[in-house]
């Protein structure tokens, strides 16, 4: 199969013009001659290249190099946006314009830039199209930055039961179910706010394997003992900034706009409130606040590893943490340029107050191995905003 797909990627490149070649800055889109490392697992930036140009990933307009990450890559957002009723899945033989036209309410032109407004839900086609092949399936999460301004996003495709999940040999659309909870935001044709990752069969990580990696190279530290138990736990950090006392962000109510492609734009003062060490060490979660605090471990993902952050178990606590929870090979990792980087957490509790204290589990990395190693890590030259991060806002804001 994979020799196959070589031959292909080989009659493409040779029919590539110098349009083809700018798309992906001069990189070679050539995959290796020896072929992957292992024959299941996630497939890495290097391999994505080679199914655009096999077709495989295809878009409305240039797949740009900007939107290739390590393991992953970024989707843009289509022409428009429906304003919808409910949010729904298709189900098994329907399409998602089946069931849009039952919960439509109006369509809003996203070509010149439109305002998607808090406790609103919004469906939107995405450019890119996918023709997957055998045991070829894939997942999907909200990227760091749009987690970190509390938009809810999802992954939808035709057919789907179930949200952020893409089946083996799927052939069709993908559309982002948006939902803006703190903060409305400015999106437009173009915009990206989740990102796809593709993997190859169904490889299993045991807790042997990440006992090994945690001996050999570390990937979380900061703490005494690391808890691996089907997945690596890790636990909130309520200690704060020794000089400033700071432990987090709360968002603020009724807030302005904020341009969802715009750098280092926004002043953090006019949208956070900041939290600050108390005497016992916890903070109260207000029912419904959405809170920016950090993890007390520092995470480092080796090269031929990403990880996703899920929930811990749902029975120690009425709250949310993350729901932006991918880490791409070379997060905190020493040779890209890390030297352990702590995880930032989105929560928000949902019914009641609920008391977190330092050093309180709230949730575990679920490591998956990559087919081979990416040519570029996380951090290298790529645009990577989070590297050697500590408790950190989204990109969106200035930086003191």
């Amino acid at each position: 199969m994979w020799a196959i797909r070589v031959q292909i990627l080989k009659d493409c490149v040779g029919r590539m013009t110098p349009d083809d070649d700018t798309l992906f800055g001069g990189l070679d889109a050539a995959a290796p001659e020896a072929g992957p490392k292992f024959s299941t697992g996630l497939l890495p930036g290097q391999s994505l290249r080679a199914m655009i140009h096999a077709h495989e990933i295809t878009a409305a307009a240039d797949i740009r190099e900007e939107q290739i990450q390590p393991a992953s890559l970024d989707l843009r957002l289509g022409q428009v946006a429906y304003r919808i009723r409910a949010s729904f899945l298709p189900g098994e033989g329907a399409t998602v314009r089946d069931k849009l036209e039952q919960v439509v309410m109006h369509e809003i032109d996203l070509t010149k830039g439109a305002v998607l407004e808090t406790g609103c839900v919004y469906l939107c086609p995405l450019m890119e199209h996918l023709n997957l092949g055998y045991r070829v399936s894939g997942s999907a999460n909200a990227k760091s930055s749009t987690g970190r301004l509390d938009v809810f996003t999802r992954l939808v495709t035709d057919g789907a039961r179930a949200f952020d999940t893409i089946p083996s040999q799927y052939s069709g659309p993908l559309w982002a179910e948006i939902s803006p909870r703190t903060f409305s935001i400015l999106a437009r044709t173009g915009s990206r706010l989740n990102q796809l990752r593709l993997r190859r069969g169904s490889p299993t990580v045991t807790d042997a394997q990440l006992k090994k990696l945690q001996a050999e190279i570390g990937i979380v530290s900061g703490v005494e003992d690391a808890q691996i138990d089907k997945g690596v736990g890790f636990s909130i950090d309520l200690d704060g900034d020794p000089l400033t006392g700071l432990v987090g962000y709360r968002a603020k109510r009724h807030a302005g706009v904020i341009d969802i492609d715009k750098v280092a734009a926004a002043d953090p003062q006019d949208f956070w409130e900041p939290v600050h060490i108390r005497k016992h060490r916890s903070i109260i979660l207000d029912p419904g606040e959405f809170y920016i605090l950090a993890s007390r471990e520092a995470v480092s993902i080796p090269p031929e590893w990403a990880a996703e952050m899920v929930p811990f178990d749902p029975l120690v606590g009425e709250f949310r943490v993350h729901y932006a929870g991918f880490f791409d090979p070379g997060f905190g990792y020493s040779g890209a340029g890390g030297a352990g980087s702590r995880a930032v957490l989105e929560v928000r509790s949902h019914e009641v107050p609920f008391v977190l204290e330092h050093g309180q589990t709230v949730g575990r990395l679920m490591f998956e191995r990559l087919i081979e190693p990416p040519q570029r890590l996380y951090g290298q030259g790529i645009g990577s905003n989070y590297q050697r991060q500590g408790l950190a806002l989204s990109k969106h804001f200035k930086r003191s």
